[in-house]
């Protein structure tokens, strides 16, 4: 009897431990998300008042270059409407685009690389869900060393996985850019396709 006590104790530790994990990376995952957009934000600042010091041109000028290739689909041009709301989870590749063209971020379903070993991800045995349920990876800097992105001065890329089912990683990702680029690869960073 006491043996059968003493497991169900540890069965209750474990899952106590298991809520107070995500409890910190819920906490941590704020808090680097607002350290990255403030990042991004102030690189972008400092970007655009370098341009501005360079090549003096028009308000509306100005306004077209930060317009996207693509926008979104609106309601009666044949195609179905896509919308998305901040408080959304999303991890299609139109929703979360979508999501990141309108927000600027990452919907609340996505944590960091080291967000996700914090809360005890190892990748290698596929466990997010387990550590993290419902969580996909996103907001960790891509390096673009390929150079298959446009680079720009200032300009830092990001990525997320795409189409996340809870166990190991696919070859699907959004890679953003602090400036409002967004590109799709279905072929882990092998090629890519312009979405805004």
């Amino acid at each position: 009897m006491e043996e059968h006590s003493s497991g169900g104790d540890q069965q209750q530790a474990q899952e106590s431990q298991a809520e107070t994990g995500r409890q910190d990376l819920q906490e941590s995952q704020s808090e680097t998300r607002r350290q990255d957009q403030e990042e991004a934000r102030a690189e972008t600042q400092r970007q655009d008042v370098t341009e501005a010091q360079a090549q003096p041109h028009t308000q509306d000028q100005a306004e077209a270059e930060l317009q996207p290739d693509l926008a979104p689909a609106e309601a009666g041009d044949g195609e179905t409407s896509l919308s998305v709301s901040e408080d959304g989870h999303y991890t299609t590749k139109e929703e979360v685009a979508l999501y990141l063209h309108t927000y600027g971020q990452l919907p609340e379903n996505f944590i960091t690389k080291k967000e996700a070993e914090a809360a005890g991800w190892v990748s290698r045995e596929g466990n997010l869900w387990d550590v993290a349920p419902g969580m996909s990876i996103g907001g960790s800097r891509f390096g673009n060393y390929e150079g298959l992105l446009p680079d720009q001065k200032g300009r830092v890329w990001f990525e997320c996985d795409i189409d996340f089912e809870g166990t190991y990683r696919g070859a699907k990702r959004i890679v953003y850019s602090n400036d409002g680029l967004i590109y799709y690869t279905e072929d882990h960073y092998k090629s890519f396709e312009k979405l805004y």
